[in-house]
């Protein structure tokens, strides 16, 4: 029994000592747009939850998580700045809003119909900011690390009224996000600024006609219920930002922390593009379930591929002027996309315009 109560007391000193040394850190994680957006979501339930579990493989480090998603520090027009500055210590940035101070990352928005893959177009991307010099030093310049990738579902045209083809846009008012309302040019459609947070608005109060977007976004925002029309034309993917932690905070954690947060957000960046893909379909299917009994019943309306076809035939050599623009600044723009097409085609995609040629 003496042996026994000193066995049982050793160990009860021990434990305060082995508990304390476990050192707690503490970070704000914070986004634009809400977790019911499912790459906001994701940074929660994948890149978080991954972290945690690498760093309990040792115990030697445990994460506090100070979530401020749904635009709690900060709006869709300050994500940059946001993490540069320290507003928060990790957030989604959302790259098709910082054309001019992330001019290679809107490359794939250049190039519209490239790939309607978006697991291949993420790991195309992932190679450029592991090997790329000037993708990679665009981001770090502005005190940020990459940790992982996202990019969009296909984009379909929402609107009140149904259309028969690509001509139908010509004079209507399309919402559209930064940089894609390029896709817009040579259709005769007026782009109007605004993101997914704003989508809903704009078309109810007349701002827009319709919504240049993806199923994954339109679905959570409930665009379906003022945009009943999807006018499928399946116009591709696009790489749309990344979770960025400011390079302050980030040289300041221990290795094994870093190493954990960069296995994280490569396990975020496959997760989320295989997510993509899956769940297209579904949220379209579901936008038609849930929106069966409002009036007009939400419909799909799905487009030959002739009409893909003739809107990016209408499209104006919208790839070629944007490297041209950024060559004249001194940014290689001509070699990344370039890098961008070919990292596509090697992996089997068939853009419908090769944009770099």
């Amino acid at each position: 029994m003496r042996i026994l109560y000193g066995l049982l007391t050793a160990g009860m000193i021990a434990m305060p000592t082995a508990l304390s040394a476990q050192e707690t850190i503490n970070l704000t994680v914070a986004s634009s747009h809400p977790t019911v957006i499912p790459w906001v979501g994701m940074i929660k339930t994948h890149f978080m939850a991954r972290t945690d579990e690498l760093l309990a493989e040792t115990g030697n480090y445990k994460i506090e998580w100070n979530e401020a998603f749904g635009g709690q520090l900060y709006k869709a027009n300050a994500t940059l700045t946001s993490v540069e500055e320290g507003i928060t210590d990790i957030g989604w940035v959302f790259s098709f809003l910082e054309a001019a101070k992330l001019p290679l990352s809107q490359a794939s928005s250049y190039a519209p119909f490239a790939t309607a893959n978006p697991p291949v177009q993420l790991e195309v991307m992932r190679e450029l900011m592991a090997k790329n010099k000037a993708f990679r030093d665009e981001w770090e310049q502005y005190n940020l690390k990459v940790l992982g990738l996202t990019g969009t579902d296909m984009y379909d045209i929402y609107t009140k009224t149904p259309l028969t083809g690509i001509d139908d846009i010509d004079g209507m008012k399309l919402s559209a996000p930064g940089v894609l309302g390029t896709w817009l040019r040579g259709t005769g459609a007026n782009a109007v600024d605004g993101a997914l947070t704003t989508f809903y608005t704009d078309i109810q109060t007349g701002v827009s006609d319709g919504v240049l977007t993806l199923a994954l976004g339109a679905l959570p925002t409930k665009l379906y219920e003022v945009a009943p029309y999807i006018n499928r034309f399946d116009a591709g993917v696009a790489f749309s930002g990344a979770v960025a932690i400011n390079a302050d905070v980030w040289n300041d954690l221990p290795a094994e922390v870093q190493v954990a947060m960069s296995r994280a957000g490569e396990y975020y960046t496959k997760a989320h593009g295989e997510d993509l893909l899956k769940r297209h379909e579904f949220a379209l299917n579901k936008m038609v379930e849930l929106g069966a009994e409002q009036e007009p019943p939400v419909t799909i309306v799905t487009m030959p591929a002739e009409e893909r076809a003739a809107w990016v035939n209408k499209l104006p050599n919208i790839a070629g002027e944007w490297a041209a623009e950024l060559e004249s600044q001194g940014t290689p723009a001509n070699a990344f996309l370039s890098a961008y097409m070919d990292g596509l085609r090697a992996r089997g995609e068939k853009p419908v315009r090769d944009w770099d040629k």
